[in-house]
Formats: C-alpha cells, structure tokens, sequence
C-alpha cells in the first residue's frame, strides 16, 4: 500500500533522490522544513532548539531523518566540528521524541555513517557486530544513533543506516573525483591501499526504501555495497571509464594540508560489509565496483 513518508533533509543529495523515488512510486513525501511551511506537504520543525509539534506527523507511516552538516564541506575548526555534531544529535533527539510523544506506530529511519568504526581499522571485515572505533566521527555517531532512544523506548521500529562513500556525480567525494578524472589527475590517496566501502547513490535510494517497507529491520544497518575495495582500486576504475589515466598519487601530507583533520578519514581504511542489509533480503543493482564506476559516470553524462 502507499506509505506516506516524512522526510528531513530532503534537499540533500540522498534526500532528494529518495523523494523523487517515493513519489514516483506512488507514495505522499512531506518535507520537514526549518522555515515556515508553505504547502500541504510541508512540516515546520526547529531542531536548533528540539521542537516539534508531534501532531505534525501524525498519519506517516515512517520518518527518514537525513538532517544534519556536510562532513566533508568545510575545514573542521572547533566550531564546524561542534555544528557536525549538533546539528545531528538535536534533530535526531528531536524526531525521536516527538514519534515518542505521538504514540502512533511510526517506522523511523535514521541516518548515520560507517564514521562510527574508526578512521583507520586496515584489512579488518566490519559488520554491524563489530565494536566501534575511535576518533571525532565515531564519537559523532555513536552520539548521534544512542539520540534515537526515545523512540526505540516507546517501542517504535528503528533502524539506523550506516552509510558509506556515496558514488554521485554532484556532491560528496565522487564529484571531486570527476573532476579530477577528467583532468587524468586522479591516482591514489595517501598510499591506496585504504579500503574505501562504496555505494551508488542509486542503491543508497533502494536501500533507504528497503528499510521504510521492512520495519521489522532495526538497530544498525551498513548501507555500503558488497565489495568495498582499495581507493587506488575505486581511483582507477572510475578512470577507466573516464578513458583517461589513474596515475598521479596524492601524497598524505598534501591532503592533510588542504582538508586538516578530515585528512585522515580519507586517507583511514573501513572494510565495512552489509551483513544485516543483504540477511534481511535486499539485493544491488550495482555490485561490483566496475557497475558502480559505469554507472557514475554515465550519470555524470561522462561516457564515451
């Protein structure tokens, strides 16, 4: 039957991808929006400051909960760090307890980020059991994931999508990595042999999807693909389609120069795999690495 699936953060890249998707399929989106709503399918929130009017939501069949700063769009001083995790925490903690304070069976999907295991855990297999890591980003989201609890303690079906490195060609790194390739500039980070745990921003969709529709998936989910692979591996499959050269390296202290401490999340290793996504029946339309860099670039209208 259709659902009718509030989403916030819908002008982000997954989000308005995801409610292109639902509409298309017949299902009603509302956007949860920071100013004054202006349509029927629009929900006024405030998360700076946690409120939510719980009637607003009453009637949705499920919540996606995308809001939250660009890890990756500025330099981590002290303040964008603090707005990282504030921006996550308070609006996580305040769609949880408004779906908490409503008392109707709505399914909460909430992002989170493969963040959570550590910048650096090398050759290691990560799954949903694995232990967390260290560093800002796992502290962000271990945070972020425990500001669900109020709805979890109301009884409420959560699940929590760990998401990987989006391949898109607009926005996150893959876009940058375009550029790069189209100028033969793209090589390895660092040394390249740092797992990089992928996902086509089209199976991000289908996977979001999959966990609206399955509301009896909960807790953590790693919303990667089935073959994370070394980024000199990821640099030069998507040269290949690009039919230009994947050469040039970029050196460790170069990138730490330009992205400071967000340096070392990209030159760290994530071996992550989608146990609980592939166990609850979910299937990819891109599961190889090779599908994956066709499909970027054909999107990106780069191919030959």
């Amino acid at each position: 039957m259709p659902q009718r699936v509030a989403i916030t953060g819908a002008s982000g890249l997954v989000g308005g991808a995801l409610s292109a998707f639902l509409s298309g399929r017949g299902d009603e989106v509302l956007h949860v929006v920071r100013r004054e709503p202006h349509t029927a399918s629009e929900i006024g929130w405030d998360p700076r400051h946690r409120t939510l009017d719980p009637a607003a939501l009453s009637g949705v069949t499920a919540v996606v909960n995308l809001a939250g700063a660009n890890v990756g769009g500025k330099r981590w001083t002290p303040a964008y760090k603090q707005e990282i995790f504030a921006s996550r925490v308070d609006s996580t903690h305040t769609i949880a307890s408004a779906l908490a304070d409503l008392g109707e069976p709505v399914r909460l999907v909430n992002a989170s980020a493969i963040g959570i295991y550590g910048s650096d855990r090398g050759d290691e297999v990560l799954t949903e059991d694995s232990e967390p890591g260290q560093g800002f980003l796992a502290d962000v989201v271990r945070a972020w994931e425990s500001a669900t609890k109020p709805a979890a303690d109301a009884g409420l079906p959560v699940a929590m999508a760990r998401t990987g490195l989006v391949m898109a060609p607009e926005g996150g790194a893959f876009e940058r990595l375009l550029t790069l390739g189209r100028l033969g500039l793209l090589g390895p980070l660092g040394s390249g042999r740092q797992y990089w745990s992928w996902i086509t921003l089209r199976d991000v969709v289908r996977g979001y999807v999959h966990l609206i529709d399955r509301d009896d998936v909960t807790g953590p989910v790693n919303l990667v693909g089935p073959a994370p692979a070394h980024q000199a591996d990821v640099a030069r499959a998507v040269a290949t389609q690009l039919h230009r050269p994947s050469l040039v390296p970029a050196p460790g202290f170069a990138l730490k120069a330009v992205l400071g401490e967000f340096a070392d999340d990209v030159l760290g290793s994530a071996r992550v795999m989608p146990s609980a996504l592939t166990a609850s029946g979910f299937s990819f339309e891109h599961d190889t690495l090779e599908q994956a860099a066709a499909w970027l670039v054909d999107e990106a209208g780069l191919a030959a």
